[in-house]
């Protein structure tokens, strides 16, 4: 199980995603769990926003050894499961990989769908994206760029909050891959 998370510079919201996702995994022991995260316009090389990365620790994930890297389509065609952002990245990903239309949402829509559906795999999320679209303007996760440490801390717990129902879901998905 891939996931890949997306946001613009790949400093703050997508790797705060990734690192909990990857806490997430390591607590119950997967194998095969691999979660990472890109930027539509990564500030290549650097290493997580130093605001984004006390939050991240305050929620039990590590920045430790992450270095931001762009959005391509073969880092796109790798996922299971891309979640993004804002619409604006969830568009650009399907730019670069327009195959990935059923595999690609924000992290507010997929939660959303989640928490409000019974789901056996990550295959049931595209089914239900209507539901999710009548959030509008609620389906971005808010860049934390230039704001204050509380606005970080703020957008990490909302991160946080969105991530469960999204990654049990991804988590049934890889066990029944692995009973078949």
């Amino acid at each position: 199980m891939h996931l890949l998370f997306v946001c613009t510079g790949n400093i703050c919201r997508s790797p705060t995603a990734e690192r909990l996702a990857r806490a997430y995994g390591e607590q119950l022991q997967l194998q095969g769990w691999e979660a990472s995260s890109a930027g539509t316009r990564a500030v290549v090389s650097h290493p997580v926003h130093a605001d984004a990365a006390r939050v991240l620790e305050q929620l039990g994930g590590s920045a430790d050894g992450f270095a931001a890297r762009q959005l391509t389509g073969r880092v796109a065609a790798s996922a299971d499961l891309i979640l993004t952002m804002t619409r604006a990245h969830r568009d650009a990903v399907l730019e670069l990989a327009p195959s990935k239309l059923n595999r690609t949402f924000t992290l507010v829509e997929a939660a959303y769908i989640a928490s409000n559906a019974d789901l056996e795999t990550i295959a049931d999320f595209a089914p239900l994206r209507a539901g999710a679209a009548a959030l509008g303007a609620d389906l971005d996760v808010p860049d934390p760029i230039g704001g204050s440490p509380d606005l970080f801390e703020s957008i990490g717990e909302q991160i946080a909050a969105l991530l469960p129902d999204v990654l049990d879901v991804c988590v049934r998905t890889r066990r029944q891959r692995y009973a078949t």
